[in-house]
């Protein structure tokens, strides 16, 4: 089943964040600005935990249900118990979504990381629920990345066939320009996962 124009353009944002950079990270649901935090937040504000629940599976409510009365009942005692319950929850929280997800947990993140631009136009779009500035921005970067690859390959075809370095700088060039284009082909048609350990783990190109 193919995907929805726009949900292969949220997709497609992750991957091109993989390619353009490798070091940042994929995900924003481990942040303390990210959109899991930001729920429990208001599961809290509000005294409901169906806001924090919808961001774990079903096998998983019973504890998210637990831990978020335990931390209702300890918030009140002062504000450095609530201070300290509430990050209890929001870690626990992130870490079984992200399980859920089949990705690592490693600690809340700070606010204000730099995600680049894919993810914060993706949550934009969302929010304002028009998706042409992201598909402006995606299909943008991924025209430039295709074109600069098929450029160094062009320019390294032209070698001497005594050229044996030249050769394999050739074929260098080759495979990464038909990984990429590869990689988004396969991105867009279906199967990325934004917290995939195998997108996490995809090597730079």
């Amino acid at each position: 089943m193919k995907r929805p124009a726009a949900a292969r353009f949220l997709a497609l944002s992750v991957l091109a964040l993989t390619f353009v950079g490798p070091q940042r990270a994929l995900a924003h649901c481990d942040g303390m600005d990210g959109p899991v935090v930001k729920a429990a937040q208001r599961a809290l504000a509000k005294g409901d935990v169906n806001l924090a629940l919808i961001w774990v599976q079903a096998n998983d409510e019973a504890e998210i249900r637990k831990v978020f009365a335990k931390t209702l009942a300890v918030r009140k005692l002062n504000p450095e118990a609530r201070e300290l319950a509430d990050l209890y929850f929001f870690e626990t929280l992130v870490r079984i979504h992200r399980a859920g997800e089949g990705a690592s947990y490693t600690g809340l993140k700070p606010a204000g990381r730099d995600l680049g631009p894919a993810i914060p136009a993706a949550d934009k779009a969302i929010e304002t629920g028009s998706v042409d500035h992201l598909v402006t921005l995606i299909t943008s970067e991924s025209a430039k990345g295709i074109r600069e690859r098929f450029q160094k390959v062009t320019a390294a075809k032209k070698f001497s066939a005594e050229d044996v370095n030249a050769g394999r700088g050739y074929v260098k060039a080759y495979v990464e320009f038909v990984h990429y284009v590869e990689g988004l082909h396969e991105f867009v048609q279906g199967g990325g996962d934004e917290h995939s350990e195998s997108a996490s783990k995809r090597p730079e190109r």
